[in-house]
């Protein structure tokens, strides 16, 4: 079998003098090309998780390989340099254009100026947003959804195997958030990605991931495909499970009433 692109071992980290158990004792391996979806509420661990990979956190203890390489021994600069990541709100630099917030990451690594240029052409017309209008816009000009295609072209911009991302569509408006996920399942599968995507919906993580492992307080619960994850006798993991059924027949219901 083929070694996995990011692997967790065993890994721990607490909080606040080891009084708060972020991330308890997990184990999980990625594929490469996979998109997996991290799913669980608001403390669950999801977050610190994404962010151990690339050493915004460091573990207190357990092992962590990117690309077979055990991060303790990378430089956590250059790591995060090779790794895409994707925030929530976009998390622009206010004061630069969208030309240089995409080719921020391609700069520091000392690409030449023209291939920064073209690249960032390049990125714009993968992520649809017009090179003319955009490109020397701040921040602050562009609509939400905007601003978040902008952070995925940046987390592209130096050609990253793996793309970690903390609840990326969450704070958009729904046809956007429908819109832009769609475009970026789209992306990783033209670019041979692998995606970590942290998510509190479960209709989201269905919709864009192949597998998704769900997290509480610390803990990984369960980890497999939608019908694999159906076979869970954990009480926890079939109640985010019937969340998109139960949501969808209320819809259902609303509107079959007020046709009535």
């Amino acid at each position: 079998m083929p070694k996995p692109l990011i692997a967790y071992a065993n890994v721990a980290k607490r909080f606040d003098g080891g009084r708060v158990v972020a991330v308890d004792d997990v184990s999980l391996e990625v594929a490469a090309g996979e998109f997996l979806a991290i799913v669980g509420g608001s403390g669950s661990g999801k977050t610190t998780l994404l962010r151990l990979a690339n050493r915004l956190i460091e573990a207190d203890s357990g092992s962590i390989t990117v690309e077979g390489e055990d991060i303790r021994s990378a430089d956590p600069i250059l790591l995060r340099r090779r790794i895409g990541y994707v925030f929530q709100s976009g998390a622009l630099f206010p004061h630069m254009t969208v030309a240089d917030n995409i080719g921020i990451t391609p700069r520091l690594l000392g690409w030449p100026a023209q291939e920064i240029s073209g690249r960032i052409d390049e990125l714009l017309d993968l992520v649809r947003l017009e090179r003319g209008p955009y490109r020397d816009r701040l921040p602050h000009e562009l609509s939400g959804g905007q601003r978040q295609r902008v952070g995925v072209a940046r987390a592209l911009a130096a050609r990253p195997h793996i793309v970690l991302m903390d609840e990326p569509f969450g704070a958009l408006d729904p046809l956007t958030r429908d819109a832009l996920g769609d475009d970026y399942r789209e992306l990783h599968n033209k670019l041979g990605l692998t995606t970590v995507m942290i998510t509190h919906d479960m209709t989201e993580a269905i919709l864009l991931a192949d597998r998704i492992a769900v997290m509480r307080s610390g803990k990984l619960l369960a980890q497999g495909t939608p019908a694999k994850l159906a076979a869970s006798r954990d009480e926890y993991v079939g109640e985010l499970l019937r969340t998109p059924r139960r949501q969808a027949d209320r819809l259902h219901e609303r509107l079959s009433r007020g046709s009535a």
